[in-house]
């Protein structure tokens, strides 16, 4: 079996795993029952046909699980082809004080225009040129990284800030103070350190990407520690990591589709069940 093949193969079995879990809840577990639905939300049931809370109910009990899967399915991919990756990683240095003073500076300006000036444009590089130009007394720093990988041929260490494709302002934020602690800190541990979402809602390409919220923060299409689909999946796992991952997924969609269809909604799958695929 190739490393590819090994990748795909913990892919699908990160995915299965979710999913089965999810199926025996809505129809084991916690079921949707109607009687019940009735009898809590009378004006509700008079008013929209079960159905449509058949399905709330499903989305919720998919959603909540399927927050930590992304970490999951990146763990799986980064440990095929580097070798060790963890996630909620720790990692304690020192980090001067005058360092974390730029550090707040930096995320000040960016969080608050300044009187009088126009709205300061996130940029990296130029950012974190300034914060390692600080000096200063060492103070202890604790960072917690969503996933850290250690490359076992090159000895390289990397960490990521792994969030949703439409993560939130604050989340954003607290990521990249996160990630200039991490490149402050004076034993360099990480070689380098990134924002990372797991696809592009809005298209395949990175200059694509519209969702404002993360780009108060930073420079979304440009900035060389963003990362998004392709190119973080690429990164982690080895070129062509994306495609296995969408291919699995596309291949896992159809069978759980059916099911859902049939045995939750109790209804034969449409014919167009089959027209949307992840690219």
């Amino acid at each position: 079996m190739t490393d590819k093949d090994k990748v795909a193969l913990a892919i699908s079995g990160v995915i299965k795993a979710m999913m089965d879990r999810v199926m025996q809840k809505v129809l084991v577990d916690d079921p949707f029952i109607k009687d019940i639905h009735h009898a809590h939300k009378p004006l509700y049931a008079a008013l929209v046909p079960d159905e449509i809370f058949k399905g709330s109910h499903f989305e919720r009990r998919f959603v909540t699980p399927f927050g930590g899967v992304w970490e999951k399915l990146a763990q799986v991919a980064a440990q095929a082809a580097h070798g060790q990756c963890s996630t909620g990683h720790p990692i304690t240095g020192t980090v001067s004080d005058e360092r974390l003073r730029r550090i707040q500076e930096v995320l000040n300006k960016l969080e608050h225009r300044q009187k009088g000036q126009d709205k300061t444009t996130p940029n990296w590089q130029e950012e974190l040129a300034y914060i390692l130009a600080g000096q200063g007394k060492p103070i202890p720093v604790t960072v917690v990284c969503d996933l850290y990988i250690h490359n076992l041929d090159t000895g390289n260490c990397y960490a990521f800030e792994l969030k949703g494709p439409l993560p939130n302002s604050d989340q954003t934020k607290v990521s990249k103070e996160k990630m200039f602690k991490l490149l402050s800190m004076d034993t360099q541990p990480v070689t380098g350190a990134y924002y990372a979402l797991p696809y592009n809602p809005y298209g395949a390409d990175k200059q694509d990407y519209q969702w404002t919220f993360p780009m108060r923060w930073f420079n979304m299409r440009s900035d060389p520690c963003v990362l998004i689909g392709d190119e973080f999946w690429d990164f982690i796992g080895g070129s062509g990591t994306y495609s296995l991952f969408v291919n699995e997924i596309n291949q896992l969609g159809k069978n759980y589709r059916d099911r859902i269809y049939r045995e939750f909604l109790g209804i034969e799958p449409p014919s167009t069940a089959e027209n949307f695929l992840l690219k």
